[in-house]
């Protein structure tokens, strides 16, 4: 990523950061990676170029958690990444906090000493991807305040009687 700060300014744009941002990911590498949304529904999580970074950037020792307030959008409109998923579930967690409201849930991408995508306004697609150290600790926190009361949510296989 050449520049340290990008700002976003519409739909396409987040989109845009996003892929950029998994392809960053992949070729640097990061231990981490956290994506927090309300639904993931906007997220570009199932083409073909973010399932491919994502492949270029697992491994056995690495973490990818989700945070959703719901994930049944993902499930619908992202077959590709549930399907990807499968194949990586000892390495990917998916939570989701009961004590917020969907519209508390930040949007964020946070792969820590690499960079972080945040939406600020979801209703005027406002935001930023940036790889400055102040930015990045700042959504660190956030994130990290939103974990520390989460539970485990979209299993990977649902049993009923």
């Amino acid at each position: 990523m050449p520049e340290d700060h990008r700002l976003i300014s519409s739909r396409g744009a987040f989109q845009t950061a996003l892929r950029d941002a998994f392809s960053e990911v992949a070729r640097v590498g990061c231990r981490d990676i956290v994506l927090c949304d309300p639904d993931f529904g906007d997220w570009p999580l199932g083409e073909t170029e973010v399932i491919d970074a994502l492949d270029r950037w697992v491994q056995p020792h690495r973490r990818l958690t989700l945070l959703a307030h719901d994930f049944g959008l993902l499930a619908r409109r992202h077959a590709r990444w549930v399907a990807w998923r499968r194949l990586w579930s000892h390495v990917v967690l998916c939570r989701s906090n009961p004590e917020l409201e969907a519209a508390e849930v930040p949007t964020l991408l946070v792969a820590p000493g690499v960079l972080i995508v945040r939406l600020n306004d979801a209703v005027h697609w406002r935001g930023s991807m940036s790889c400055r150290p102040v930015d990045m600790a700042s959504a660190r926190r956030e994130i990290d305040a939103v974990l520390q009361r989460s539970v485990e949510a979209f299993p990977l296989t649902t049993l009923g009687i």
